[in-house]
């Protein structure tokens, strides 16, 4: 089939998880057209079955804020023509699932019809999406799709509790390429992070403010009280110096390490020894799955979809959100007897394992078949 994918090409998990999606697809054999503003940055190649279409936003001085939904619908009328799509995707309710709407009626008008599977990740219903200006447009953009996945159970129920959702909402979880957990490199350079009795702790996000770095460097400095380690702090966003302020302020700076967005998540995941997730919430939690492919055992909250990856007393903990203390001990219980630590790591692998990407592809291609079949019938 050919397959339009519509996403936001940053380091965020609903970019992530697309655009792992498209090349999992084109292994298959799929032609997969990106189409987005900018080169994603999980998409390091192109190939025969891999392109990239970008969207490109004149600048108006008319215009106070630039109509990206225009340029990407045109886009996709444009993309979809030529190519000959058989399948839109659009991850994201707001703009993309809005924008693929307006494409369709465009092409309804010269005789093309194209499903649209819409798939919700999370802050695009719990942040934007319920924000009043945008529920309208969100409500619209998702009972007009042919068909909505949510990529956990939590999120499918808070979309049908915040919206007037009359469409069927399949759950799709998130996935992991388990064999880039088990990468071709054997040395994970960890004598570059820390000392060979220091353990490594591990936080991955778009520090946000659902993602509580504050927690995450509090929870690091009980642990580091009472076992000799290191925090790796992966990715940037508007909380970053808050976190660094904190550290300073508990005279851990030179135990925290800002390493900034990265695209070397499987070195860092490959020399982790426990990753903390203490967000406010989260619609799925794919980095805590990326770490659990690693086998590196997880400490997180019990809120959103984290309950449905991380299995509490087996790949890791669930806590109350703002749980500091109870989150600390989980992660020295873990991390102070090596047998233990041993147990949590392999049933943090075969935990993920229930996520492999090749179960996943196959439940989205079914959900192509269908909405193509449907459409010609």
């Amino acid at each position: 089939m050919k397959i339009a994918i519509v996403c936001y090409p940053t380091f965020g998990g609903s970019g992530v998880v697309a655009t792992e999606l498209g090349l999992a697809l084109a292994k298959k054999g799929h032609e997969i057209h990106f189409i987005t503003y900018k080169q994603p940055v999980r998409l390091a190649l192109l190939t025969k079955n891999v392109h990239f279409h970008e969207v490109n936003v004149p600048e108006y001085p008319l215009f106070q804020y630039q109509p990206y939904e225009l340029a990407l619908s045109s886009k996709l009328l444009t993309v979809i023509k030529q190519h000959k799509i058989d399948i839109l995707h659009v991850h994201y309710a707001i703009p993309h699932a809005y924008a693929g709407y307006m494409a369709k009626k465009m092409l309804k008008e010269e005789g093309i019809e194209i499903p649209m599977v819409t798939t919700l990740h999370g802050t695009d219903i719990t942040l934007v999406g319920s924000h009043p200006l945008y529920k309208p447009a969100v409500t619209f953009s998702i009972n007009k799709s042919d068909v909505v996945t949510a990529v956990s159970e939590n999120l499918k129920q808070h979309t049908l509790e915040l919206f007037q959702v009359k469409k069927t909402i399949e759950v799709i979880p998130n996935f992991i390429d388990l064999q880039k957990a088990h990468p071709e490199f054997t040395d994970c350079q960890r004598s570059q992070m820390a000392e060979d009795h220091e353990k490594i702790i591990t936080h991955i996000s778009n520090f946000r403010k659902v993602k509580r770095v504050g927690d995450v460097i509090k929870i690091f400095y009980k642990i580091q009280e009472k076992i000799p380690a290191r925090m790796l702090m992966v990715g940037d966003g508007p909380e970053r110096e808050i976190a660094e302020k904190l550290s300073r302020r508990l005279g851990i700076e030179d135990r925290v390490m800002f390493l900034g967005n990265s695209n070397e998540i499987e070195k860092i995941l490959c020399f982790s020894d426990l990753f903390l997730l203490p967000s406010e919430t989260e619609s799925f939690g794919l980095s805590a799955l990326e770490a659990m492919a690693f086998g590196v055992p997880i400490i997180s909250t019990n809120t959103g979809g984290l309950p449905e990856v991380n299995q509490d007393g087996v790949s890791g903990f669930l806590s109350d959100v703002a749980n500091i203390q109870q989150m600390a001990e989980n992660g020295i219980y873990i991390l102070s007897d090596p047998h233990i630590h041993k147990s949590f790591k392999a049933n943090a692998k075969n935990v993920a394992a229930k996520f492999n990407i090749h179960e996943i592809v196959k439940k989205y291609e079914a959900v192509y078949e269908s909405s193509f079949s449907n459409l010609l019938t």
